[in-house]
């Protein structure tokens, strides 16, 4: 096993002396993949692997040291794996550029400082949540509020950047930006009248358009008519998903207390789903016509077609209310659903109905589930907060567990592949896992 570990800053702050691989293939350009769905590549499933452990070496290629927090996927393309990371108080965010065959460092770079970053308010969240996005000739780097940047992934050399689209995120950013033909599309579901989408072109980083959400009762009002701890109940934290509904593409976005689908084109608001859900962070799946929706809340099954429109609240297929995924996205292999609830509990859910065929506890410690989990046709992989992994057969009929592995530290950011490897960010390092 090697071990690469951040030596200077200072050097490393100064800019690649080696140089940069090629960007190509985009193994895991999204921190759901390619297809931004969770699924591995069909050609690549039979290399994953399926068992690893840290005290004996067994699959860790490589183990690379890094500094600060993030809860930021990894992204990667050719051999550049890239993610950002953030001081704990907030006031410097960087961008890591790793080579994902030796695990060196060849990018350590300070994307922005912020004197007063606004403090998070609580113990889950970080300055460095949302993941980055990269195409072949540019690599997107999003904070929230503290700045968005295109940057070349040739030299790591910033090419514009934006610091001025301002929210009050209050727990702190975490919907990570979505690419759409020549628009770089940003969610910002924040406090107060901070609520909206926006558009810039990706090429120069200048405004296309802005919607802001159109809900008008968060149910959140207190006897004087103000919001309840500040507005705290309007947040979000979902990166939205895309969906093609006859000729045009639409934007599938979930915020507190309603489900919106615009126009990816133009931003219109197309239709809307009231909700009772807070605190939305799982990105929507969709498969055909229907779009599986996580409020926050209930899990929702919606046919969208040219039909959907206005208030569609009680046109869905079904409503699953409880025992639904908090944190962890879901994948859909054939005619079910795999997700994981927040205590680390599976649950395999029927297509047709949302109705469970099993749900069992994932792992044997104890622990909370941050990542998404990603899968092949045969099998779903699941992390946990404790650093113990669940390998679990897509068998609907029964829960049969492949595997059982462990690293030292605890997973929050979701994990990636690329050619066949395991690419797993924890609290502390970034390991190369391998068949």
């Amino acid at each position: 096993m090697k071990v690469a570990t951040l030596t200077s800053s200072l050097f490393l702050l100064a800019g690649p002396l080696i140089a940069q691989p090629a960007t190509e293939p985009l193994w895991w350009p999204d921190k759901q993949g390619p297809t931004r769905d969770g699924m591995v590549a069909e050609a690549d499933a039979d290399k994953l692997p399926l068992e690893w452990d840290e005290a004996a070496g067994k699959g860790i290629a490589w183990k690379t040291s890094i500094e600060d927090e993030g809860h930021s996927t990894p992204v990667i393309g050719g051999d550049m794996i890239w993610f950002t990371a953030a001081t704990v108080d907030g006031t410097k965010q960087y961008l890591y550029g790793i080579d994902r065959n030796d695990g060196k460092i060849v990018h350590h770079k300070l994307m922005f400082e912020n004197p007063s970053p606004e403090p998070l308010g609580n113990p889950i969240n970080n300055y460095a949540a949302p993941s980055c996005v990269l195409e072949a000739d540019a690599l997107y780097v999003h904070c929230g509020t503290y700045g968005t940047a295109r940057v070349n992934p040739a030299n790591g050399e910033v090419v514009w950047q934006r610091r001025d689209i301002k929210c009050r995120h209050f727990r702190g950013p975490g919907s990570s930006p979505l690419l759409f033909e020549d628009l770089i599309i940003l969610t910002f579901d924040g406090i107060e009248a901070d609520q909206f989408v926006t558009a810039l072109d990706k090429n120069t980083g200048k405004d296309v358009w802005l919607t802001k959400r159109s809900t008008v009762d968060y149910g959140d009002l207190d006897a004087d008519g103000k919001p309840t701890r500040e507005g705290d109940m309007r947040k979000a934290f979902c990166t939205p998903s895309l969906m093609q509904v006859g000729d045009s593409t639409q934007l599938i976005s979930p915020a507190a207390s309603a489900v919106f689908g615009l126009d990816a084109r133009t931003g219109k608001e197309i239709w809307n789903i009231r909700t009772t859900g807070r605190n939305a962070a799982i990105r929507p799946i969709s498969r055909g016509d229907i779009a599986y929706i996580n409020t926050g809340k209930d899990l929702v099954a919606l046919k969208v077609d040219a039909s959907t429109k206005g208030d569609v609240t009680d046109k869905a297929i079904w409503v699953r209310p409880k025992h639904n995924a908090t944190w962890s996205s879901t994948v859909i292999i054939k005619d079910h659903l795999y997700q994981a609830d927040a205590a680390g509990v599976g649950h395999c859910v029927d297509l047709k109905n949302g109705e469970d065929t099993w749900d069992e506890r994932l792992f044997k410690q104890a622990g909370k589930m941050f990542a998404s989990s990603i899968a092949t046709q045969d099998r779903v992989y699941y992390f946990s907060e404790t650093g113990e992994a669940a390998v679990v057969a897509t068998k609907p009929e029964k829960f049969t567990v492949l595997a059982h592995n462990q690293l030292d530290s605890g997973m929050t950011a979701s994990p990636v592949e690329a050619d066949g490897a395991l690419y797993l960010r924890t609290k502390t390092h970034l390991y190369k896992i391998v068949k």
